[in-house]
């Protein structure tokens, strides 16, 4: 048997409405919640925010044994409907990666090596640090183009480029430390 182009789209056609026809007497939804509900059967739902941007998707954080084992969209939220973004849908990464950093490392000027240091020691280079390039590098006046005397508080030796990691809280926090301090390059995924 020989078919033309035009009678395989006929007959193609007409067998996919049919599939689509009798497929509606099948109710397959048990089936599919029986199948995604296995790995969840006995977890604690907990729901969420998404931490990535401003839009506040809602996900259902399923937690057994205080660990967590699955992080979906919240089919009731109304401007999503459950679904998520790639990073959204990834945030159970935040806390299940055997790869991610626990401890604080430190690499000193001229070494190859990384050495573990504790978080306070970590925090007071970091204050040290700043303190000091703020105090040699702050700029409180400065003269316009017209020769008179302006106060500008800024500091440009410090440069902030934020995380597409952080979250929406640290970023607000980063940029506020960044304004206090009088950092003018702040950069950041969120634009915050």
């Amino acid at each position: 048997m020989s078919l033309s182009r035009r009678d395989f789209l006929k007959f193609g056609s007409a067998t996919a409405a049919g599939v689509a026809v009798a497929g509606q007497g099948v109710d397959l939804a048990p089936v599919e919640a029986a199948a995604t509900s296995l790995k969840i059967k006995e977890a604690k739902v907990f729901h969420g925010v998404c931490p990535y941007c401003a839009v506040g998707c809602g996900q259902l954080i399923y937690a057994k044994d205080d660990k967590i084992i699955d992080i979906e969209g919240d089919p009731d939220t109304p401007h999503t409907l459950g679904r998520l973004c790639p990073k959204g849908a990834a945030t159970i990464q935040l806390s299940n990666n055997p790869l991610r950093p626990t401890k604080a490392l430190y690499r000193a000027p001229g070494s190859d090596r990384w050495e573990e240091k504790p978080l306070d020691w970590m925090y007071d280079q970091l204050a040290r640090r700043y303190y000091e390039a703020r105090e040699k590098y702050f700029i409180e006046k400065e003269k316009d183009k017209d020769g008179n005397t302006v106060t500008v508080n800024r500091l440009e030796a410090i440069a902030s480029l934020g995380s597409a990691c952080a979250d929406n809280e640290e970023c607000y926090l980063l940029s506020k430390l960044n304004r206090t301090f009088g950092i003018v390059y702040h950069e950041h995924q969120a634009r915050v």
